[in-house]
């Protein structure tokens, strides 16, 4: 199997993001979906993943140097080596003879709001041997998409980065990604898989999954007793921070008008992320966060 193909040297100080390359095919259609006929809809196909907006976010934002090691298929691998080296991002994409690039097709609907049809192809296919302890030389932070629990295969290698950056000392973020695939792996299987992250980044939906509370807050009072720093985020309400089980500090969004919502936690994941990079506060963080999220919903897409 060919190994990631390694991008220019290494910096000090870099966020390391381990996740998902997808390609997102967006159709905003301005009517309800007409079944058994056509709907018009503005269509545009574009590069994304949640592991890659977030490296492309956090560059945006003022981070140094973002890393990416994700599996691409080779249908599609040179395009996204491409698109993330022009976002600033030091691809280590792994091509995958077997499996195509995973696609999402997002279908967003007047209110801004996306529903997503996914083919994760190559992108839970990331295995053990794709990962090594040597990929975090130079690493401050490393940041794991949560889509990769959702197959054997892929969390396998998670708990690999999470059990070798904890003995390097490199803190770890978790995005836990899907509520509808949090659904089906079970909320106590990935919080233990998750287990030694430094901080988790759910939003509301996929809080209330893990903790059963319907209070954004008090979820994520609860989740911070597993984990040392908790920020939920809500959309366009902000995002709630907590740790020792307290909450604390809530923190408004800016206004925006959304065109399209796909991205908006991705974005805010990249820029919190960056902001910690350089010794911000989780409150400031979760301010530079917000304020991407609402930048975010102002394009078609999840990257800057």
């Amino acid at each position: 199997m060919t190994g990631p193909r390694q991008g220019p040297g290494p910096g000090p100080g870099a966020l390391l993001v381990v996740g998902d390359v997808v390609t997102d095919v967006v159709a905003r259609h301005r009517t309800p979906l007409a079944p058994a006929t056509d709907t018009a809809a503005e269509i545009r196909t574009l590069p994304g993943g949640a592991g890659a907006n977030v490296a492309c976010w956090a560059v945006r934002s003022g981070c140094p140097e973002a890393r990416l090691l994700a599996r691409v298929g080779t249908d599609s691998a040179v395009w996204h080596d491409l698109e993330l080296r022009r976002a600033g991002v030091r691809p280590l994409l792994v091509p995958d003879q077997e499996a195509p690039t995973a696609t999402v097709i997002a279908l967003v609907g007047a209110d801004a709001e996306r529903t997503f049809l996914t083919d994760s192809g190559a992108a839970l296919r990331l295995s053990p041997g794709d990962w090594s302890p040597s990929l975090l030389d130079g690493v401050a932070r490393v940041h794991l998409s949560g889509y990769l629990f959702f197959a054997e295969r892929s969390r396998e290698t998670a708990r690999r980065v999470l059990r070798d950056a904890g003995a390097a000392g490199v803190p770890v973020s978790v995005d836990p990604a899907s509520a509808g695939f949090l659904a089906e792996l079970g909320a106590e299987a990935f919080l233990t898989a998750a287990a030694g992250a430094e901080c988790l980044l759910p939003n509301a939906d996929e809080a209330r999954l893990l903790t059963g509370d319907r209070d954004p807050a008090a979820a994520a009072a609860a989740l911070s007793r597993r984990f040392p720093l908790v920020a939920v985020t809500l959309g366009a309400g902000g995002a709630v921070l907590a740790a020792d089980g307290t909450v604390t500090a809530r923190v408004p969004a800016p206004a925006a008008d959304p065109v399209d919502t796909t991205g908006a936690g991705d974005a805010f994941t990249g820029a919190f992320l960056a902001a910690r990079l350089t010794g911000a506060a989780p409150d400031h963080a979760a301010e530079a966060g917000c304020s991407a999220g609402a930048l975010a919903v102002t394009s078609v897409g999840g990257r800057p």
